[in-house]
C-alpha cells in the first residue's frame, strides 16, 4: 500500500524537526524533509533515519522560487506542513500551491492577520477536496482546544486571559524572534470588557507566579486568539494574551524597546533579530529549561454564579518547544488515517479534542492542571 506522503515545508528548523521526529516513528507515512539548504536537511534525515519507521528523504526547494507549483505537484504529496516563517506579511501562495497540486495544507502560522483571514481560501479548499488550516500552533491550536474542552461548564464564557512563558534554555529560532519583534511598540486592536480598544505590543506588564516556574513577568502580544476566538465565542467581552521571557534582562529590554519604537526612536525592530538572537543565545546557560502555558477563563457557571478555571501547562527538561509542534502532529496523524472528512479553509480550532493533543505529547516533560478558583 503507498505511503502517506508528508512535505515539511522549513523541516529541519526549530519546529519542523520536532514534528519530523514525532512522525518518523509511524510506519504508514513518507517524510519529505524540505528547505533552502542541503547540508541541514540530510543531516536530519540522517539522524532519524537510525530509528524511524517512516520512509525519510530530504529535497531543496525555496519557496520564493517561480517553479514552486510545479516542483510541488512532482512532488505528488497527500499533505503540506508549512513551517517556513514568519507568516507576517505573507500571502496565501504556498497554501493555494498545495491545494492545487492535490494535497491538504497545515501551517503554524502565529500570525494575527495570516490565520483569522484563512477563510479566503475556503472554496478553493472546498472545489479540490481538501483542507487549508492555519495556525495548528499554541494559539489557537491549542489554546482553542482547552476552550472547547471546559466550555460545557460555563453558561455563558464571558473572559479568556493567555499567557505563555517558554524556559530560557528552550531553543528558539529566528522566524519567532522576528514575528515577536514584528508587534514590540506597534498598536493593534483587542477585545477589552466588550469594546475593542487599542494597545501596544510588549507593554502593559503583568506578573505570573507557579510553584514549577517562579515568579515571570509578561507582556502583550498580538496573536491570532485575539481575532479568531472572539470569531468562535461571540459572547465574549474580554479576549487578552500575554508572553513573557524568563531572564528579567531580556523581558525588560524589549520592553524598554517597545517604548522606543511606539516614540518613533527604533522604526525597523524586525531588521535586528538576527543581531538580538544571537545576544539572546550567549545567555541560553541561565534561567531554566520549564516553559509555561496558562489559560484563565471567567464567566456564569450552569449554576449561574461566577465560575473562573484556569487550564494550566508545565513543560520541563526543555520540552516546550514541542508543545507548538504537536497540533501539526495530530493533524498529519488524523488526515493521513482518514479521520478527519470534510474540507474547507479554516483556523485550527475544532479539528481535534485536547485529550488528542495530550496523547500525542506522551513521553515528554508535560503535565497540565485544571483548577477552579474563587
Amino acid at each position: 500500500m503507498p505511503k502517506y506522503r508528508i512535505l515539511l515545508l522549513g523541516g529541519y528548523g526549530q519546529f519542523g524537526a520536532r514534528i519530523a521526529a514525532a512522525l518518523a516513528s509511524d510506519s504508514d507515512l513518507a517524510l519529505l524533509i524540505a528547505g533552502r539548504h542541503a547540508a541541514p536537511a540530510r543531516q536530519l534525515c540522517a539522524r532519524l533515519g537510525q530509528t524511524a519507521r517512516a520512509e525519510i528523504s530530504h529535497w531543496v526547494m525555496d519557496l520564493e522560487s517561480d517553479t514552486l507549483d510545479q516542483r510541488m505537484a512532482e512532488q505528488a504529496p497527500h499533505l503540506v506542513i508549512h513551517c517556513a516563517g514568519p507568516f507576517q506579511g505573507r500571502d496565501y501562495r504556498v497554501a493555494r500551491t498545495a491545494l492545487a497540486a492535490g494535497a491538504h495544507y497545515v501551517d503554524l502560522a502565529d500570525a494575527r492577520d495570516f490565520v483569522s483571514a484563512i477563510g479566503a481560501l475556503d472554496e478553493e479548499a472546498r472545489r479540490a477536496g481538501r483542507w487549508a488550516i492555519a495556525g495548528a500552533s499554541s494559539v489557537p491550536g491549542l489554546s482553542g482546544a482547552v476552550i472547547t474542552a471546559v466550555q460545557e461548564r460555563f453558561a455563558c464564557l464571558r473572559s479568556i486571559q493567555s499567557a505563555i512563558s517558554p524556559g530560557n534554555r528552550s531553543e528558539r529560532g529566528l522566524a519567532t524572534t522576528r514575528a515577536i519583534l514584528g508587534y514590540v511598540g506597534r498598536p493593534y486592536l483587542q477585545l477589552q470588557n466588550g469594546r475593542w480598544r487599542s494597545v501596544h505590543g510588549w507593554q502593559s506588564l503583568r506578573l505570573v507566579y507557579t510553584p514549577a516556574t517562579g515568579a515571570r513577568w509578561l507582556a502583550r502580544c498580538e496573536v491570532p486568539d485575539l481575532s479568531v476566538l472572539p470569531a468562535r465565542w461571540p459572547q465574549l467581552a474580554t479576549c487578552d494574551f500575554r508572553a513573557g521571557l524568563e531572564l528579567r534582562r531580556m523581558h525588560f529590554g524589549l520592553w524598554l524597546a517597545s517604548w522606543a519604537v511606539r516614540c518613533g526612536l527604533l522604526r525597523n525592530l524586525p531588521r535586528r533579530a538576527s543581531a538580538l538572537l544571537a545576544l539572546s543565545n550567549r545567555w541560553l546557560g541561565a534561567g531554566s529549561d520549564v516553559g509555561l502555558m496558562q489559560i484563565d477563563m471567567r464567566g456564569r457557571g450552569l449554576d449561574d454564579k461566577p465560575l473562573h478555571l484556569r487550564w494550566r501547562l508545565i513543560a520541563a527538561n526543555g520540552d516546550g518547544p514541542q508543545v507548538p509542534a504537536t497540533a501539526a502532529v495530530v493533524l498529519a496523524r488524523k488526515l493521513a488515517r482518514g479521520e478527519l472528512p470534510g474540507s474547507g479553509a479554516r483556523a485550527c480550532l475544532d479539528l481535534f479534542t485536547l485529550d488528542e493533543f495530550l496523547e500525542a505529547l506522551d513521553g515528554f516533560a508535560v503535565t497540565t492542571t485544571l483548577e477552579t478558583l474563587a
